[in-house]
């Protein structure tokens, strides 16, 4: 991806919701239209980006531009999930993605858990931001999906230590060992990780 896409791909282009009162601040913050001087206007906390929903679209290419590990988001067959997609922004400049959807493991509850799919966080985005946007997305999901009950996601044991999500009050549950769901009946791209998968889990109801 060239330096002007990876630029311009950062600039809020916000999902508006009909009924909803717009972007959640997470610090109080007048907003400005205009982004073209964030390289001198860059955050200094995580305290002060706002949290706002985004389409998936634009979600999935920053996610492929800053996850280290899983840069690639497959929609296998379900095509039109409608997934939760959030950014953490400072003047309209996107700082760090993520996207929810219903559990992938089709034993778990479908209808009142979801699964934190990705986080992924810019290079120059404050530090502490994956934690504090997490706290951040709990209570907006509490809020919004009276119908969820639990929030999932999985660590990648041989790359984190699973203290973002327990900076944010989750708990961690099973360790799952990585299995390969490619067959010749269905076939699928290589794995892009093989790690041990820790689950972490956050009770909202």
């Amino acid at each position: 991806m060239t330096n002007i896409r990876a630029s311009s791909i950062r600039l809020m282009q916000p999902l508006i919701q009909a009924g909803e009162e717009g972007s959640t601040p997470i610090l109080a913050l007048s907003r400005r239209r205009d982004a073209r001087n964030c390289r001198q206007n860059r955050p200094r906390s995580p305290m002060q980006l706002r949290l706002e929903r985004i389409g998936f679209a634009q979600a999935k290419a920053l996610n492929e531009l800053w996850h280290s590990r899983l840069p690639r988001f497959g929609t296998g067959f379900v095509r039109n999930q409608p997934y939760l997609c959030y950014a953490a922004h400072y003047l309209d400049v996107i700082y760090a993605v993520a996207i929810w959807s219903n559990p992938v493991a089709r034993l778990l509850p479908q209808r009142d858990w979801l699964e934190l799919r990705r986080l992924a966080v810019a290079p120059d985005a404050p530090r502490n931001t994956p934690s504090r946007m997490l706290a951040v997305m709990t209570r907006l999901i509490r809020h919004s999906r009276p119908d969820i009950v639990n929030l999932i996601s999985y660590q990648d044991t041989n790359a984190h230590t699973g203290g973002i999500y327990r900076a944010a009050g989750w708990s961690p549950t099973n360790l799952s060992r990585r299995r390969q769901w490619n067959c010749p009946s269905r076939p699928r791209p290589p794995a892009q990780s093989s790690s041990p998968k820790r689950r972490w889990e956050r009770r909202i109801a």
